[in-house]
């Protein structure tokens, strides 16, 4: 298949030198997501991919990738796709390590249960069971507690004049929250963070052998905790999700034990990456753009808006896979069912068809229908709850720390392909 067919706006008798120059520039172009360069700033990359190659193929016979608002928005959307599963490359790691006497069984088990892999019917079912608990309504109710959390995380630092806003605010707001709605005690948040750390790598496609083995004891271990917790919560129901689950799975048998489990897990996942990047991307954002910054300073009313304009702007999920069911029409390509397709939310929520100035971060920003929680019907199902806590950790965070200053320029992404986030993120402030 030709990988480049961009040429249908082209006079069919007189191609000019300049037509030629672009043919010849988007035909030699390849996307690399594992460039450095590429991770460390990818929004030029795609500026490209959208002018010369907006349905891009790696190779001859390779994943698709797609980077225009419409076509990603369409595909997201459709009923000729189905989720990428992961658990289906695992399993494949499984297979060789089992020839050595080891196995990775917990994790394929396991994410096998995950719900942004699963298709429907499953999914519908699962996602029903839960989607409850997370109605904008329900976070409404969470928004006190939220800010509790938050001042008192920031209440611990308020004194010593630097911060890391990952480490001290944007990492351990999203776990407390989410341990709270399950019912966990507050004793066993650390080791919570440590075991969703490590496991957000399961979210990536480029993970070693060595790595997936690390990520099997820590789903060994979470699963063995939560087994614990569940047979208490068996006993004496509390009002926490997790007892939810419980009163879910015994009606009808409609949840079982490992979708339960592997629920609960995945809710630590899902919920600290998206919190924890939106978080510290945002913060990032508004320290370059000094005057939007003092803009919500002056008017934390607007927060809402503002949030929704950093989560475009630099979005904390960058990419999905799904995978062809059927034939599909995109731009000059046909996608032939089976081959999968890279859809980079990160260049639709950049893209200048859908977007005036889209490399601006705009917090009054009113038309903004970014794709940064995806769309259709694996829309992000922690949304509402991810945008209330960076809205109240933001706002709190500029009203607390006026002055608050980036004390160093070097900043360390972390290696992640799907997720963008910060590994750290130093500030300085003056002391109250």
């Amino acid at each position: 298949m030709e990988t480049i067919k961009n040429t249908n706006n082209m006079n069919k008798d007189v191609i000019n030198t300049d037509n030629l120059q672009k043919l010849r520039s988007a035909k030699a172009f390849k996307f690399n997501p594992f460039d450095k360069e590429f991770h460390a700033n990818p929004y030029p990359i795609y500026h490209r991919l959208r002018c010369e190659d907006p349905v891009h193929q790696f190779f001859v016979g390779g994943d698709w990738v797609l980077t225009r608002y419409a076509d990603v928005k369409v595909v997201l959307r459709s009923g000729r796709v189905r989720s990428h599963d992961q658990s289906e490359l695992i399993q494949q790691k499984n297979q060789y390590l089992q020839d050595q006497g080891k196995n990775l069984n917990a994790l394929v088990h396991t994410s096998n249960k995950f719900l942004f892999y699963m298709n429907p019917p499953d999914h519908s079912r699962l996602r029903g069971l839960v989607v409850k608990a997370f109605s904008p309504t329900v976070v409404e109710r969470m928004r006190p507690r939220i800010q509790e959390i938050v001042n008192d995380l920031l209440g611990q630092i308020q004194n010593k004049g630097t911060m890391d806003i990952i480490a001290d605010l944007a990492g351990p707001l999203p776990v407390t929250v989410i341990g709270r709605m399950l019912g966990i005690p507050n004793e066993a948040q650390d080791q919570l963070h440590q075991w969703s750390n490590v496991l957000s790598r399961i979210l990536d496609s480029l993970v070693s052998v060595e790595e997936y083995e690390v990520l099997n004891k820590a789903i060994e271990e979470f699963q063995e905790y939560l087994r614990d917790l569940v047979a208490k919560r068996e006993k004496d129901p509390q009002e926490d999700l997790i007892s939810a689950l419980i009163a879910a799975r015994e009606e009808n048998e409609r949840l079982s034990q490992e979708e339960l489990l592997a629920t609960c897990i995945l809710l630590f996942i899902t919920g600290e990456e998206t919190t924890v990047n939106t978080i510290g991307n945002g913060i990032l954002a508004l320290l370059h753009h000094p005057e939007q910054m003092e803009t919500l300073k002056r008017e934390p009313t607007i927060i809402q808006i503002a949030v929704e304009e950093i989560l475009r702007y630099d979005s904390p999920v960058q990419m999905t896979k799904r995978i062809a069911i059927d034939n599909i029409e995109i731009g000059n390509q046909t996608i032939q069912a089976g081959e999968k397709i890279i859809l980079c939310l990160g260049s639709a929520n950049r893209d200048p068809a859908q977007f005036s100035n889209p490399d601006q971060l705009n917090l009054n920003r009113c038309e903004n229908n970014h794709l940064a929680f995806g769309d259709g019907i694996h829309y992000c199902l922690g949304s509402a709850l991810a945008r209330a806590q960076a809205q109240i950790a933001i706002n709190t965070l500029l009203q607390q720390f006026p002055d608050l200053k980036l004390a160093s320029d070097k900043l360390e992404w972390r290696k992640n392909m799907v997720l963008r986030g910060l590994k750290t993120l130093p500030v300085t402030f003056t002391c109250r």
